[in-house]
């Protein structure tokens, strides 16, 4: 039996496969965890350890005949790191709280959100160089890449971090509000 044989190949290109989807797996559901998804943790971990122990049996029984197959293992487990890494980044998980200090534009900046449907806190404060104006908004990770590029074009001073937010119990979220209720919230600015 050759080291490059047709088999080997195939076993090898099966066990990385199967191990970029149970590693990936396993990073979205210790994500879920941390995040307390319970049901998402749960049903990755049944498909990922059943992966897990498929695999790991297989590549045990055939190691001493095919060594090249604990290569496969290996850049399955790496490359799996990375896809559930960008995978979950897709998905997008959660929720953020982006935290936004403005010393000019923030007026504009919270008339504009809050037109939008967004539910904006703001708090004065003092910054290095005087007064700023401290802007809280809690969002879905999905909708976070649009809104702070619509931040740095309404208050190109800005400067903002963000930070998760393990748990919400209420989220005001824009695609929720109908047009009449958008209408109430003109009226009140």
């Amino acid at each position: 039996m050759s080291l490059f044989d047709v088999s080997t190949l195939f076993w090898g290109l099966l066990i990385f496969c199967a191990r970029v989807l149970d590693v990936s797996l396993g990073t979205i559901r210790t994500i879920s965890i941390v995040q307390g998804r319970t049901k998402t943790a749960f049903i990755c971990g049944i498909f990922e350890i059943s992966l897990w122990i498929t695999v790991v049996a297989k590549v045990l029984n055939e190691i001493s005949l095919r060594p090249l197959l604990a290569i496969f293992y290996a850049l399955g487990f790496s490359t799996g790191n990375v896809v559930g890494i960008l995978l979950e980044r897709k998905l997008a998980f959660g929720h953020v709280v982006l935290r936004i200090i403005s010393s000019k534009y923030s007026e504009t900046l919270t008339a504009t959100l809050r037109s939008q449907g967004y539910a904006v806190t703001t708090f004065p404060g003092q910054g290095m160089n005087g007064p700023v104006t401290l802007v809280h908004i809690v969002t879905r990770r999905k909708e976070l890449k649009a809104l702070t590029q619509e931040v740095k074009v309404l208050a190109p001073d800005a400067f903002f971090f963000i930070e998760p937010a393990t748990f919400v119990n209420k989220l005001y979220r824009p695609d929720l509000l109908t047009s009449s209720r958008r209408r109430g919230l003109m009226d009140k600015l």
